[in-house]
């Protein structure tokens, strides 16, 4: 059994923790394996795990209304902006992290096919301690990795795992951005970098290397239309059917 869950737009705080939240609970048997979308409000800038905060200036996000916060996955920053965000939570059932990338890589392929939207899974990886290393290396869009997904070369979908292990078990959580417009690319205003020349460097490294369903649709997608679309991708790619659940934002339960 699967659940498919459109959970509307939360604060970035809110949306991590109820990611985690998810994977223990699948752990636990108290709901199914699930696949959810949602949006933020506010925007958010979201940290890798392990990245180190310094590299954002905090103060400008905060002048601007947007909230920084970590997430619980690995990777790089990502400005949640104009975009519909996935997360998938399920068991890991011994598949190694590159097979199950792979796996929802090729299901989300299938949903921005509904939409018309001719995508690929990028074969190569960067290097990324050289990758880290340099200005551009705060951004999770900057590069893709390995079976992340691309069109016309340029990046469109941003994800990252991480395994949980719950009651004895290994949970996979995957979460990813699928960029419906540019706001992606303001991200540049709210980094500590050495020099305006830096900044300049960088954004124009993120029009090139990134695109979103605005620049290929010619129009921007309601955020409504993009989650059947990746329903119905995840249905057709992996042979499962999902129950669905859509709560009004009011009536959410914050986890702690």
């Amino acid at each position: 059994m699967w659940m498919f869950e459109h959970d509307g737009f939360h604060p970035g705080a809110y949306n991590m923790r109820y990611d985690e939240w998810l994977a223990r609970e699948v752990a636990e048997e108290h709901r199914p394996s699930t696949v959810r979308v949602f949006g933020w409000n506010p925007p958010a800038i979201s940290l890798g795990w392990n990245q180190p905060a310094e590299e954002i200036d905090t103060q400008a996000a905060a002048r601007a209304g947007i909230d920084v916060v970590r997430r619980p996955t690995g990777g790089r920053a990502i400005l949640h902006s104009e975009e519909l965000t996935y997360s998938v939570v399920m068991p890991a059932d011994e598949r190694n992290v590159a097979t199950v990338y792979r796996e929802i890589s090729h299901a989300l392929v299938c949903g921005l096919e509904k939409l018309g939207v001719h995508a690929s899974l990028e074969q190569s990886q960067p290097h990324f301690p050289s990758l880290y290393a340099s200005h551009s290396g705060a951004v999770c869009f900057s590069s893709s990795a390995r079976s992340e997904i691309k069109v016309n070369g340029r990046k469109l979908v941003g994800s990252a795992q991480r395994r949980f292990f719950f009651s004895g078990k290994e949970i996979v959580l995957q979460h990813g951005s699928i960029l419906l417009g540019p706001g992606h690319r303001r991200i540049v205003r709210f980094l500590q970098l050495d020099s305006e020349e830096q900044r300049r460097s960088l954004a124009k490294e993120l029009e090139q290397k990134t695109t979103d369903l605005y620049s290929l649709l010619g129009y921007q997608p309601a955020f409504d239309e993009v989650p059947e679309a990746i329903r119905r991708g995840f249905e057709d790619a992996w042979g499962i059917s999902f129950e669905s659940i859509q709560t009004p934002i009011h009536q959410q339960v914050i986890p702690r």
